[in-house]
Parts: C-alpha cells; structure tokens; sequence
C-alpha cells in the first residue's frame, strides 16, 4: 500500500502545482510567455519521446515517467491555449442573441485547433503505445482530455461556477461561450460515467494480482481521475474555485501600451 500512497501523493502534488505554473507563465511578459511556449514545446517533443521509451517497462519507474511525460504533453496543450496561440478562427465575443445550433457552432470555432491539436497529440501517444505493456501515458491522457471536454461542454451548456477568473485578457471573450445556471442535463450523466470509470481503476489498484507498477499505473490514473471529477464537483457546488490556484492568479500590471500584451481552467 505504500507504493499507492506515494502515488496518490505524487499525483495530486503534479495536479496542483503543474495548474498553477501554466496559469502564472500566461501572465507573464509577452517575452516570458514566448520563451515558455518554446520550452513546453521541446518538453513536448521530449515527452512523446519519454512516452516510446517507456511503452515497453513493466515496471514502477516505467509508470511514473509514462505518468509524467502525458502530463507534460497535456501542459503544452493548455499553454498553447491559454496564451492565445492555438485556438480558433472565432476571436469575438458571442452576440447575447446567437442560440441554439448556431451558438454551438460558433463556440465551437472558437476552440477548434486547440481541440485538433489534442487530437494530434493523442493520436501520436495512441500510436506510439499500441500494444504496449505500459499504458499509464496514454491512459492519463485519455482522462485528462476526456474530462476536460465534459467540463468544456458542462459550461456551455451552463454551471453556477464558470471559473472565469482563470482566463486572462486576451480570452476574456470566450466567457461569453459560457451560459450561468444552477445544473444542465447532461452534468449528472458525465459525473456517474467518471464515477463509474473511477470505481473501476479503484477496484483494479486493489486487485491482489496485480503487480506493484499495475497498483502504481492504477492510482496515478484514478486519481487524476478522482481530482477531474472534484473539479466538475466545483462546477456547481457555492464554493470558491480560485483557491487553490490564489498564487499563480495575480492581476497584471497595467502598462503604458496594455495591446502589447496581447498574443488558459485548471484539470
């Protein structure tokens, strides 16, 4: 059980803090948002690499580096997001009129690159693991984006907390995507599917047949898992979402030429 306590542990340490340095790069100088879109990128690529490496080790080193390289590729999909430099044709805010299908198609390109580059992304962790022993990565990955769908489409189809505090400047117009209200119909329906999924790996990290690694894999996984689900969780209970992140959430400086600043939700 150690082991699994050290990977609860290892997992929401990575969650917490990895959140909240990609919401404080974003509100840097333009310079510093630059160089760190570059470093995320090589992080990236190194992941990918990370992730070949790894697909063949059985072993517990093998699903912590699997678990961290899907993090840091995940990272450069957000960063690339939350500074403005992949996301859609769509850079206006919605008219209060637009409803229906058309306003589904509308926020929808918004997002739209950033969702193809996940796709990307995704597909090369897919390929790169097929049939492999270790697919910690690539199941980390698949949660990450999973969830982050549901929480994408939970605020569009409207929440009581829309966490609007976490998007900087240059992307205050996507708020007007989002619709405020107590719950939609299909919020209840994406937490039992998660919930579910998370009784699974919750019973396979307790299955006495399983090796330390698959324990190992298992709890990094569900509680990624686990910490999606608290988030959707935030989505509607009357609680303050900005908490955790206080530090890495600061108002930046106001400048004698504010646009040149111009070209971000936590897990």
């Amino acid at each position: 059980m150690t082991d699994a306590y050290i990977a609860l542990g290892f997992a929401i340490f990575i969650w917490w803090f990895s959140t909240g340095i990609v919401i404080l790069l974003n509100r840097m100088s333009r310079t510093a948002i630059t160089m760190s879109l570059v470093l995320s990128s090589l992080l990236c690529i190194g992941a990918l690499m990370g992730l070949s490496h790894t697909a063949q080790q059985s072993s517990v080193t093998g699903a912590y580096c699997a678990f961290t390289c899907a993090l840091l590729a995940w990272g450069w999909n957000e960063l690339s997001f939350l500074t403005g430099w992949i996301t859609g044709p769509q850079k206006t805010a919605l008219s209060k009129n637009t409803v229906g299908w058309t306003r589904f198609v509308t926020s929808f390109k918004a997002v739209v690159w950033h969702e193809l580059a996940i796709l990307l992304v995704g597909a090369l962790i897919v390929y790169i693991t097929w049939d492999a022993p270790n697919q910690v990565g690539t199941g980390t990955y698949l949660v990450l984006w999973t969830m982050r769908t549901s929480a994408k489409l939970n605020l569009f189809f409207g929440v009581r907390n829309l966490s609007e505090e976490f998007l900087p400047a240059h992307l205050a117009y996507l708020e007007s995507f989002f619709k405020r209200r107590a719950m939609n119909a299909f919020y209840p329906f994406a937490l039992l599917g998660a919930s579910v999924c998370l009784w699974w790996l919750v019973a396979y990290a307790n299955n006495p047949l399983a090796s330390p690694a698959q324990v190992v894999g298992a709890v990094l996984v569900g509680t990624m898992l686990a910490l999606a689900i608290v988030e959707h969780l935030m989505l509607v209970l009357p609680l303050d979402t900005t908490t955790l992140w206080r530090w890495a959430i600061r108002k930046p400086k106001v400048t004698a030429h504010p646009e040149s600043l111009s070209p971000n939700l936590p897990l």
